[in-house]
Order: structure tokens, then C-alpha cells, then sequence
């Protein structure tokens, strides 16, 4: 019996090289989000009812580069659950359903998701700190944009501009729709109360989808995997540190965000906790967060200050980003178990 989580893990270990074996072979980048703890399901679809509760409700929305022309905004919403029937003793699954929005550039470019999420969380030891959970997504696509929007030069004579000259482009359609899934796992290890190591890895769009307006087939959506760390341990009686990463590849393009945050907790019977940090996204910007935590209700705020070549026409705004996140949890009810007189209650 001893052996079964180790046999487990040695899976797992192999699970984890097939996926960044997979990336190496693969070649726009997806929506994302600089609190990307603050949007789970997006991140990774094991990560679907894992956390302390029964349902989680959360949005998060964000504004990039409001300083220039046009600015670019991204909104997500996700509701998810953990269930387990009667025959499960320990283990339990997880359901969960996500929106995304994201609208950019001048023809309103924009993007319309809907995923369900499902995910199996198996215990690895008998006393629960060790978790291992495996989850699958997958729905559907909407991309698009506004053609009338667009200017193309051949409507244009010497200076002047006349919408009705023809453009000369043909586009077959502005919109496309097709189906889109992900996959990943994720390993959680309690340390002790209040100190944890988390490590997640997921891989997204593995059918390349294709997504085209003018029927090139060759046109599809680069895979991409995530690499997620964070570790959290206690440093003092009410101060906590948290450290994290997040590795993603997509295509030809990387990006790494390490970060850390401290937290203070005020009450503890009110779980009523306050944090405070920065992270880095390499080669792009800094990142100033805080938080707010009291009972089952946590925000964050973060901001962006651009330090990429786009520096001159961002003047180093980025991206304002808010997010909120409730869990509900149901109230087991009291059961004695010797018979107690009614009289004396």
C-alpha cells in the first residue's frame, strides 16, 4: 500500500515529459491575464473543483493599453464544483463552465468562448495533503471582426478617401466557429497549515483548430502548454510569502511570469487577509498586485507598467486588471450521536 503514491507520481513524472515533448514540436497568442490565479480555469482545467468549498464563482476582467488608440479588453466569467457520489469514499470530481470575451483593434476584433470543465481529484495518502487531480476541457470558438470597419488602400484617390471604391481583398467569411479543447494536471502537496506547493501543467488547443476567413486550411491555432509553481509558507504568526511562476509556450512565442506576494493576515476568525506584490513579465512589464480576503470573498487588483520596445506609444501604461472570486460552502448539519431529551434541549 505504501507504494501506490509513489507509483502514481512516477506517472505522473512521465505524463509531465510527454506534454513538454509535445510543445518542442509545435509552432497568436491566447487571452491571457497577469493574475492568472485569479482565473484558474482558464490556466488549467485540473485545477476544476480543487479548492476548499463546494461551488466558486469568479470573474475578472482586463484593460490593456488604454493609452493608445485603441485599447484592448479581455473579460472572463466561470462558475465550477466538487461532487462525489456515495460510493466515494475520498476522492472526488470537479464541473465547472467558463465565458470569455476579449475584443481588440480598430474592426473589433474579438473573441467569444464557451468551455466545460471536468476533472477527477484522486487523495494519494490517507490524510488528504497530498492531491492529484486530472481535468479535461472543451467547447466552442467564436472569432470574428467588423469589415466595415476596415480601410484598405484602394479606396483611397491621391488624399481623398471614398468608402465606396472597391477594396480589392475578398474575405469568404469575418467570423469563424469550431470546437476547442485542453487537458492538464495538477499536484498539491500541504505542508503544514498555511504552507503548500502547487504545480500545475496543462496543454491547450492540442486539435490545432483552424481558424481562417478565406479558407486556408493551413491557418490553425498553435497549441500551447503551461507550466504553473507557487509555494506558500508561513514566515511569521499572521505573515505568510508566496512565491510563483507561470511558464507558457505557444507558437513561437514565451512567456515567463515570476512573482511573489506577502500576506498579513488581521483576523484570523474572519479569515480577513491583505497581500501585496510584484511580479515580471520578461521582456514585457512589471506588475503590481494587491489583495483583499475576508471568509470565502478574495479580490485582486493588478497593474501593468509596460517596459517592452512598445514603450513609446504605452508611455509605460499597461494593463488594469481586477478580478473576484466567492466560494460557497454548505453547513453540515449538527447530528448527536447519543438521543437527547427534547425537555433539556
Amino acid at each position: 500500500m505504501k507504494t501506490k503514491p509513489i507509483h502514481i507520481l512516477n506517472k505522473f513524472v512521465l505524463f509531465i515529459v510527454f506534454l513538454v515533448l509535445s510543445s518542442m514540436s509545435v509552432n497568436a497568442q491566447d487571452v491571457h491575464f497577469s493574475q492568472y490565479n485569479g482565473s484558474v480555469l482558464n490556466l488549467n482545467p485540473a485545477f476544476t473543483g480543487l479548492f476548499d468549498g463546494d461551488y466558486r464563482v469568479n470573474g475578472i476582467f482586463r484593460s490593456q493599453w488604454s493609452s493608445v488608440p485603441v485599447p484592448y479588453q479581455s473579460f472572463s466569467i466561470a462558475g465550477d464544483g466538487r461532487f462525489k457520489t456515495k460510493k466515494m469514499k475520498s476522492d472526488c470530481f470537479g464541473v465547472g463552465i467558463m465565458f470569455n470575451n476579449d475584443k481588440s483593434g480598430d474592426t473589433h476584433y474579438g473573441t467569444n468562448q464557451l468551455y466545460l470543465s471536468a476533472s477527477y481529484i484522486h487523495k494519494l495518502n490517507t490524510d488528504s495533503t497530498l492531491l492529484l487531480s486530472l481535468g479535461l476541457n472543451g467547447g466552442v470558438s467564436n472569432v470574428g471582426f467588423n469589415y466595415s470597419l476596415m480601410t484598405f488602400d484602394n479606396q483611397y484617390q491621391g488624399n481623398t478617401y471614398n468608402a465606396a471604391n472597391n477594396t480589392g481583398e475578398h474575405f469568404t467569411k469575418t467570423a469563424s466557429t469550431f470546437g476547442d479543447f485542453s487537458f492538464g494536471t495538477a499536484l498539491q502537496y500541504a505542508l503544514k497549515q498555511r504552507a503548500y506547493i502547487q504545480y500545475g501543467i496543462s496543454f491547450h488547443h492540442f486539435t490545432s483548430p483552424k481558424l481562417t476567413f478565406q479558407n486556408n486550411n493551413s491557418i490553425k491555432i498553435d497549441p500551447k502548454l503551461n507550466n504553473s509553481l507557487c509555494f506558500a509558507y508561513p514566515v511569521g504568526a499572521n505573515t505568510d510569502v508566496l512565491a510563483e511562476v507561470l511558464v507558457s509556450n505557444q507558437g513561437k512565442y514565451n512567456e515567463i511570469v515570476p512573482g511573489a506576494q506577502i500576506k498579513l493576515r488581521l483576523d484570523e476568525t474572519r479569515n480577513q487577509v491583505i497581500s501585496a506584490g510584484i511580479y515580471y513579465r520578461l521582456k514585457d512589464a512589471a506588475i503590481a498586485r494587491v489583495g483583499y480576503q475576508v471568509k470565502t470573498l478574495t479580490a485582486g487588483i493588478s497593474y501593468d507598467v509596460n517596459m517592452s520596445k512598445f514603450l513609446a506609444a504605452t508611455n509605460r501604461r499597461g494593463g488594469f486588471e481586477i478580478y473576484v472570486t466567492y466560494i460557497f460552502k454548505k453547513l453540515v448539519p449538527f447530528v448527536p450521536k447519543t438521543r437527547v431529551c427534547p425537555i433539556y434541549m
